[in-house]
């Protein structure tokens, strides 16, 4: 057990062993071999002038990311023309599906790209991973296509195996990243569970200066207060969304709360996601002043 990280041994019953595929996902979570390229093109996504697109390719209109979504369209396309290519007289079929799929997995890259820059580190390496994979399944199908237009059907459906093949792998470590890792996850979503019922001080009011976030708990949920002027205070769910970012350590603008770590944007008022990435609302508690002291508890 002394190959494996005291992360993934914490997790294993006493004396079990991890197998392949957790070791090899461990390995590549904590590896930093590639984390030079890793920066260099992260940085180049964060260059790209998207603008409000940006906001669009992250899912925020959407509540989660738009990624999952559309790579739906180029998978189902590149699964119909394995079934196909086993069908006889389905060969023009084949042909205009694999062209398809190759169509749909531009905008489906651009979205994942656009997520994946703002992870984590160990998210990110495996993001890079599966980037790689699915890279790989889109060299295949474009080599099955252009086999395919000459008349090379034989070779074309090989193409075509490879570039599934690549694509299930790229699709294992997608389902990585989301489900082990939490990349694209609410991570303030647990907040209405584990808050408790009632009032409960987070603050004297005297102690809170104007528009300066200050972290309190409620229970053993963290929150961070706002007062926003003289009578008026606000109390949201402390760790973002997003990427469970400290916004107490944040800065308010323009009556938002402003993450840290990725400069998500939620109104103060209602915790609404103004600007990404975050997809998500904060979820907001309900306060009032009481002998000079701000209490707050969730509602419901």
């Amino acid at each position: 057990m002394k190959s494996i990280s005291p992360v993934l041994r914490s997790v294993l019953p006493s004396g079990q062993k991890p197998g392949v595929v957790l070791k090899v996902m461990d390995r590549l979570e904590n590896s930093a071999r590639a984390d030079r390229l890793v920066d260099a093109v992260r940085g180049a996504v964060q260059a790209l002038p998207l603008g409000p697109a940006r906001d669009v390719l992250h899912g925020r209109w959407l509540g989660h990311p738009l990624h999952p979504l559309l790579v739906q369209f180029p998978i189902g396309a590149w699964l119909s023309a394995a079934v196909l290519d086993f069908v006889p007289g389905q060969r023009r079929a084949a042909r205009l599906l694999v062209a398809a799929g190759l169509a749909g997995a531009a905008p489906a890259a651009v979205a994942g790209w656009v997520d994946w820059a703002e992870m984590r580190r160990p998210q990110l390496r495996v993001g890079l991973v599966h980037a790689a994979a699915n890279v790989t399944g889109v060299v295949c199908y474009a080599a099955s296509l252009t086999a395919r237009c000459r008349g090379e059907h034989w070779r074309g459906r090989m193409w075509s195996l490879g570039g599934l093949t690549a694509i299930g792998v790229g699709g294992a470590l997608g389902g990585h990243l989301a489900y082990r890792q939490g990349a694209g996850v609410n991570h303030a979503e647990q907040v209405g569970a584990l808050a408790p019922s009632g009032w409960h001080p987070v603050a004297a009011l005297a102690d809170l200066p104007p528009g300066r976030p200050r972290r309190a708990h409620v229970g053993e949920v963290a929150v961070v207060v706002v007062r926003t002027d003289e009578d008026t205070v606000r109390v949201l769910a402390e760790r973002c969304s997003h990427m469970a970012g400290p916004l107490a350590d944040g800065e308010v603008v323009d009556g938002c709360l402003v993450c840290p770590w990725h400069g998500s944007r939620f109104r103060l008022e209602d915790g609404w996601n103004v600007t990404g990435p975050a997809t998500a609302p904060q979820p907001v508690f309900q306060t009032r002043v009481v002998d000079g002291r701000v209490e707050a508890r969730f509602p419901g």
